[in-house]
């Protein structure tokens, strides 16, 4: 039993490690992996490190609002969680997942330097985070402050996500991590949703990658995920989530390596692996992702 429980464990932090949303990618072959029954509802405090790559894996808000402006795709509104919904979160855990839903909201508007618009998002964040108990950390005054100043766009970003990181912080270190998980997969989640929607209308061939990718991700979620399964809303989003796995389970992502390439880093060679990956997809494929990050993500923030 010793020797199985570690090997989950050493696995778990392995799939963590190879994988990063910007540079490193796994082969799909690997990331499929089921925790045994045995050790699902032991409820198994994860690692800091674990939690820590887990939050750094997935796409910030940043990044993926970054992906969608760079591709000449107009600002819309429509697609972003609506913010009077925020009285009807009264559980922690609907709290906690909405708190990474609006994250994700924020980052696209601070991308697009839509200010007139933060106000509404942070100030419901605030009220998410200090139902949590982690208000403390979410610099309101100061992000309400730089939302009326158009010329302060970076620090605004800046201060969301340090925000941001350090209620993460806080809940892992506090035994909370099943709140942890859930604001992370609340941003996972946005991104997914609002990412389907631009390719709905643009049938860009990158965003079309770049949501292939999230099948990597998607595994990592629900392996951290099922060690809480035994709390009904995490379970409950577990079950939500598996038919996106279903779909993502024919799309491949290979890796083909490129040829070395030393590089200065701080003063020092250093040797770099290349590699390219490739996403595997097709438009029936991608047509179903669209429908069902729909269907979960409207479920979800009601």
């Amino acid at each position: 039993m010793i020797n199985k429980l570690l090997s989950v464990i050493v696995f778990v932090a392995f799939v963590m490690q190879v994988s990063s949303c910007t540079c490193s990618r796994t082969k799909s072959n690997t990331d499929e992996f089921d925790i045994p029954d045995s050790i699902r509802n032991t409820s198994l405090k994860v690692s800091d490190n674990v939690m820590q790559e887990m939050v750094g894996n997935i796409s910030s808000p940043i990044e993926m609002a970054s992906l969608i402006k760079s591709l000449g795709v107009p600002f819309s509104q429509k697609y972003l969680a609506t913010t009077k919904n925020v009285s009807t979160y009264n559980t922690s855990y609907a709290k906690a997942f909405n708190l990474g839903i609006f994250g994700a909201d924020l980052g696209f508007l601070n991308m697009y330097g839509k200010t007139s618009m933060v106000l509404d998002y942070i100030t419901a964040m605030k009220n998410l985070a200090d139902g949590i108990n982690v208000g403390q950390f979410f610099d309101f005054s100061t992000l309400k402050r730089l939302a009326t100043n158009n010329q302060n766009i970076d620090s605004l970003v800046y201060i969301s996500q340090q925000s941001f990181n350090k209620m993460d912080k806080y809940l892992q270190k506090n035994n909370r991590g099943n709140l942890s998980i859930l604001m992370v997969s609340g941003v996972w989640m946005e991104g997914l949703y609002l990412s389907c929607q631009f390719y709905k209308e643009t049938h860009n061939t990158r965003l079309a990658e770049s949501i292939g990718e999230q099948k990597i991700l998607l595994n990592q979620l629900l392996i951290i995920l099922k060690n809480y399964q035994s709390e009904k809303y995490i379970a409950d989003l577990i079950s939500d989530l598996e038919p996106l796995k279903k779909i993502y389970e024919d799309i491949r992502i290979t890796i083909e390596k490129g040829e070395p390439q030393a590089v200065e880093v701080d003063g020092m060679l250093t040797i770099v692996q290349t590699e390219t990956s490739t996403v595997h997809y097709t438009e029936e494929q991608m047509n179903d992702l669209v429908v069902q990050s729909e269907v979960i993500r409207s479920k979800l923030i009601k």
